[in-house]
């Protein structure tokens, strides 16, 4: 059986740079071998959940501009599974969520940098999944709590976005962490462990500078999808936890 993950997927820069983060990502990919992956990116958005499915090599797609060439030249073909989406797809509408499927989008940055540094052979099938950062939280942890036993068939379920990810105020070059998103980053934390579901749903009211940490939620909800998709029984953990640019938060959780 595999857990879920909440990954912090950061900068498109992880997929080239040598940092602690980044070994962390191939040491958790050398330690989980699933049969597949189901990722819930925030590059994906729509107001119906969407699934990937196709049995194709997928594009990389680059979602972002002004970074080394390098960057460019990245490939990763993995290849997708209509089986695993038909497997999801049932799985959510037997959750009562409703569902659509998408047959020619390659994979965003929210899912290849984090996949290349954890299975640089794309050799596991990708399924991936969109988001939709307009529905409330109750409502993500539900989409996740219709997958909760893919795990049981070795099939781990990842949710990349950020916790703490205003793009607005990083500070270009800091490597020390702001004090208000560590003490936000604390607060998660805390109610996660303490399954306190009912203060993690209004965070935005209730956590320490929490409209600061999520000016908007697409790269939010995906911790909801990871925390519901993961064993009731297993105590979710802080994997890793860094931080860049004074902000950004590498902050990964194991559910």
């Amino acid at each position: 059986m595999v857990p879920s993950l909440f990954l912090a997927h950061g900068s498109p820069m992880l997929a080239i740079e040598q940092t602690d983060y980044t070994r962390f990502l191939a040491e958790l990919g050398r330690s989980i071998k699933p049969k597949a992956i189901v990722i819930f990116t925030a590059h994906w958005e729509r107001p119906v959940t969407t699934v990937s499915s196709s049995d194709d090599a997928y594009d990389t797609i680059y979602d972002f501009g002004g970074f080394p060439d390098e960057l460019y030249r990245i490939r990763y073909p993995a290849r997708g599974s209509s089986i695993v989406a038909g497997v999801v797809k049932d799985r959510l509408r037997g959750g009562g969520i409703e569902v659509a499927e998408d047959t020619s989008r390659g994979l965003d940055h929210g899912s290849w940098t984090l996949l290349h540094r954890m299975y640089p052979d794309a050799d596991i099938p990708v399924v991936q999944a969109s988001v939709n950062p307009y529905a409330e939280p109750a409502e993500q942890y539900r989409i996740g709590e219709a997958l909760r036993r893919l795990g049981e068939e070795d099939i781990l379920v990842i949710g990349s976005g950020v916790t703490v990810h205003n793009l607005r105020i990083i500070k270009w070059g800091q490597k020390t962490p702001e004090p208000w998103a560590v003490e936000f980053d604390d607060w998660l934390i805390e109610k996660i462990g303490q399954g306190d579901t009912e203060s993690l749903f209004d965070f935005a009211d209730k956590a320490p500078h929490g409209r600061l940490a999520v000016p908007r939620a697409e790269h939010f909800v995906p911790l909801f999808i990871a925390m519901g998709s993961g064993d009731p029984g297993r105590k979710p953990e802080v994997i890793h936890r860094s931080y860049d640019m004074g902000t950004l938060s590498y902050l990964c959780l194991k559910f």
